[in-house]
């Protein structure tokens, strides 16, 4: 899949799923499932296969996807970026605790 089209798909996934935005997993999920409509019918080895043979949209790809629209569009990014924000502030205080 063209990185474009990737972005806009992704794109659209989080502004329609929000319990995508925290998690690269779910929308990794969400992706191939879009891209196997006979996935009832597959079985785990058929699966499998489809994904080594590049068939699947490569998951790392998702997630450089999905991070590059959440930087681009910060009302897309989920709650746990304001957690990692917050806990960085704590972390670096304490660091820096003693250094002053």
């Amino acid at each position: 899949m063209r990185v474009n089209l990737l972005k806009d798909k992704i794109y659209k996934l989080l502004v329609n799923n929000g319990h995508l935005r925290n998690s690269d997993l779910k929308l990794i999920a969400c992706i191939w499932y879009s891209e196997c409509p006979n996935i009832n019918d597959l079985t785990a080895y058929e699966f499998l296969q489809k994904f080594s043979n590049g068939e699947l949209t490569n998951p790392e790809s998702i997630r450089r996807s999905r991070q590059k629209v959440q930087e681009e569009i910060p009302a897309l990014r989920g709650t746990n970026y304001k957690k990692r924000q917050d806990n960085q502030t704590k972390i670096k205080k304490q660091l820096n605790y003693g250094k002053e």
